[in-house]
């Protein structure tokens, strides 16, 4: 009984050491794969209706010619398609700059569409739209229309306020029939609250 035992452990042993003999072989090693990173969650949604205020600076140049300070507010909204954000706001700037002359640039107002890309907390765009500048030429109080291109950044602060900045060029040709062609660049610091 002992032998037969022994006999069959010993037929099992030999059989089953052909199955093992590929484990029992060194491992070939396996080249390192590198995880990949997932894109990381934005953070926020851009969407919605915000107002604010501007303050900055103006510089005028071409056949008018000066600089200072303006500042003004803000409203618009936007869409967060994403990555993609698109927009749309008004403003109004009230100026102090002296062209010379007794002549001065008194307020720009502006209608202005924005495309960018959101980064989260950040958002990056560009501007573009339509102007309206009111100005003291020669005496009389005159309205001359442009329009303007830029770029602008804001960052998120929690979830209702934003800070950021806007650089725009401005371009008003023939400015209220006076024959003057006048250009202008404004730079603001922003702050809005959202909606």
């Amino acid at each position: 009984m002992i032998l037969r035992s022994t006999a069959l452990g010993a037929v099992a042993v030999a059989l089953a050491l052909p199955a093992t003999a590929g484990s029992l072989a060194p491992a070939e090693p396996s080249p390192a794969v590198a995880p990949v990173a997932a894109p990381g969650p934005m953070t926020g949604d851009w969407t919605g209706f915000y107002g604010g205020a501007q303050i900055g600076y103006g510089d005028v140049q071409d056949d008018l010619e000066g600089d200072g300070a303006i500042g003004g507010v803000h409203a618009g909204y936007r869409y967060d398609f994403g990555r993609f954000v698109a927009g749309a706001e008004a403003d109004y700037d009230v100026a102090d700059i002296d062209l010379g002359g007794g002549d001065s640039l008194d307020g720009v107002a502006r209608l202005k569409l924005q495309g960018g890309y959101d980064l989260g907390d950040a958002l990056v765009y560009g501007t573009a739209g339509v102007a309206r500048a009111n100005a003291t030429v020669g005496g009389a109080d005159r309205d001359g229309d442009g329009w303007l291109l830029g770029l602008g950044a804001a960052y998120r602060i929690g979830e209702t306020w934003t800070v950021g900045g806007e650089i725009l060029g401005h371009r008003f040709e023939d400015f209220d029939d006076t024959g003057l062609d006048v250009d202008a660049i404004t730079a603001t610091a922003r702050v809005s609250f959202r909606f």
